[in-house]
């Protein structure tokens, strides 16, 4: 499923255009995307969690030439499935 397929059933199943369903959807993403950015956890209960966690500075390899290089730490969203939606799934 994509976006666009994703308006289509948000807005059937909400019985709103999909313009409306777009603006929805876009303004979920603007807002756990903010609240990420402001280091906060967005937890749906049930669905589950949006968090940033933190990947620590690390020593790799370039694949075709061995050498060693420096990778730096950097922060990385990440999500948990929440319990119903693992049931759902299983």
């Amino acid at each position: 499923m994509n976006k666009s397929d994703l308006v289509d059933q948000v807005a059937t199943n909400a019985g709103i255009s999909k313009a409306a369903a777009a603006r929805a959807i876009d303004s979920f993403v603007d807002g756990v995307t903010a609240s990420l950015k402001a280091g906060e956890h967005v937890a749906l209960i049930g669905f589950g969690t949006f968090k940033v966690t933190t990947r620590a500075a690390r020593v790799g390899r370039n694949p075709r030439t061995g050498a060693a290089l420096k990778i730096a730490a950097r922060k990385v969203p990440g999500f948990t499935a929440g319990k119903t939606l693992k049931d759902a799934v299983n």
